[in-house]
């Protein structure tokens, strides 16, 4: 299991965006299991939408793509100065709403890796029910001294 305060040493991501809780299984290569409690707090609940709260969809897909970014971190070594930008999202598809209350468990499965080039495949599900998947392209680029990454894709 990885808490947290792990997730924040791996991934550049800060609230209000950082989008997974915790990681509860990674094995490099293969899978990586990882969760987001939804709560009424959230920042994008202000107006998406004020009277009737919905997980923006493209929220979910970045938050499949942040555990998808602990899955390739693990499974690269030397990873410490690297940083996985989204490069393409196909075939998403919204299964049903996210709303506060809601627990997402993200499943990112390893697809392959060519070059610097990653696909994964997501799903996120709420109580075991698909909410959203999604085929994810994300590109390992170098980070800079600050954090920052080459604006190379």
């Amino acid at each position: 299991m990885v808490s947290v305060e792990e997730i924040m040493r791996r991934l550049p991501h800060r609230f209000p965006f950082l989008l997974i809780d915790r990681v509860v299984d990674v094995v490099p290569q293969k899978v990586v299991v990882a969760l987001k409690n939804v709560t009424c707090n959230e920042q994008f609940f202000q107006g998406h939408f004020p009277e009737w709260k919905i997980m923006p969809g493209v929220l979910i897909v970045e938050a499949m793509a942040q555990a998808g970014a602990i899955l390739l971190l693990a499974t690269v070594p030397e990873s410490a100065d690297k940083l996985l930008v989204l490069s393409k999202i196909d075939k998403a598809k919204f299964k049903r709403m996210v709303v506060p209350g809601d627990q997402l468990r993200l499943e990112i499965a390893w697809g392959r890796m060519k070059g610097r080039i990653c696909q994964m495949k997501g799903k996120a599900f709420v109580d075991g029910e698909v909410a959203a998947e999604a085929d994810i392209t994300a590109s390992m680029v170098d980070a800079g001294p600050s954090g920052a990454a080459s604006r190379d894709v």
